[in-house]
């Protein structure tokens, strides 16, 4: 039964094969390019090796890395990304983590009147809230600064959800015991409710981070000095340049790119457990 079960299933397993070889075949050649040499990158027949198109031997060069990070300034804007993503990731978790908490446990006046203005604001495109964000960040004096790309950010309504549907299916029993033994609301947080929410933590962490990685319009519209761009907004002004050459632009893309599939594998397992909690538990 067994057997015949896996065999009727071998068709589907082989389809999901060849999707997930024809997903990883645009990284790869991506890969491929920002090695090459710029001759080599144009030829009649395609290659994901980076192979010297005269002899076909072997020809990897970082000399379009070395460029991207030197000349066209995406070592800074890597760094910058880095500690934009250092501050901002962390204290958006706090501050979500808090504000779920409170809209989860603490009973006070219009808690949940105020919860659904919070849900309806999640059906308000982005987009139109822009220009009064601009006017704010100006007005707050944080116009073209990395604060700028920080505070406003720095919190998030669909995590606060998430994270108050988590804390809202542990068990009421031990904040009580908590209480009996003379913990106070913080002792509670940090004691109990966060040790219990790993799970869940780990995807809002993780799902932040990627997002403001690859985030591109924000830091679009409130920087103008080059030297406080994020990597997205230096790969733009890269690829839009006269120097924009492919062997370049995939170099940088490269650049943004590793470090997420870098941390989706090493945190795999938790971002699973993390969906399969928030989705099982209500």
């Amino acid at each position: 039964m067994r057997t015949a079960g896996k065999a009727r299933l071998a068709p589907v397993y082989i389809a999901l094969v060849l999707l997930a070889a024809i997903s990883v075949i645009p990284f790869l050649w991506m890969l491929a390019t920002s090695f090459k040499h710029g001759p080599d990158v144009y030829t009649k027949v395609p290659s994901l090796l980076p192979l010297d198109r005269k002899t076909g031997e072997w020809s990897a060069t970082l000399e379009n890395y070395e460029h991207v990070l030197q000349v066209g300034g995406l070592g800074q804007a890597f760094l910058n990304s880095v500690w934009v993503c250092l501050i901002l990731v962390p204290g958006k978790l706090l501050v979500d983590a808090l504000a779920a908490y409170a809209f989860a446990r603490i009973p006070f006046p219009g808690r949940d009147k105020l919860f659904v203005v919070l849900l309806a604001g999640m059906m308000v495109p982005t987009i139109t809230l822009l220009v009064p964000r601009i006017h704010v960040t100006q007005a707050l004096g944080m116009f073209d600064s990395g604060w700028g790309l920080i505070l406003p950010n720095v919190a998030s309504v669909l995590d606060i959800f998430l994270l108050r549907q988590f804390f809202m299916s542990l068990p009421g029993e031990l904040e009580e015991a908590a209480r009996i033994d003379g913990a106070g609301r913080m002792q509670i947080f940090w004691r109990i409710i966060v040790p219990l929410s790993k799970p869940v933590l780990a995807v809002v962490t993780i799902t932040s981070f990627i997002f403001h990685w690859n985030d591109l319009v924000w830091p679009l519209v409130v920087l103008n000095d080059p030297e406080l761009y994020t990597l997205p907004l230096a790969l733009q002004q890269l690829a839009s340049s006269e120097s924009g050459r492919a062997y370049y632009i995939m170099a940088g893309a490269a650049l943004a790119v590793i470090p997420v599939i870098v941390v989706l594998l090493i945190f795999q397992r938790r971002i699973m457990q993390g969906i399969a909690f928030t989705g099982l538990k209500s």
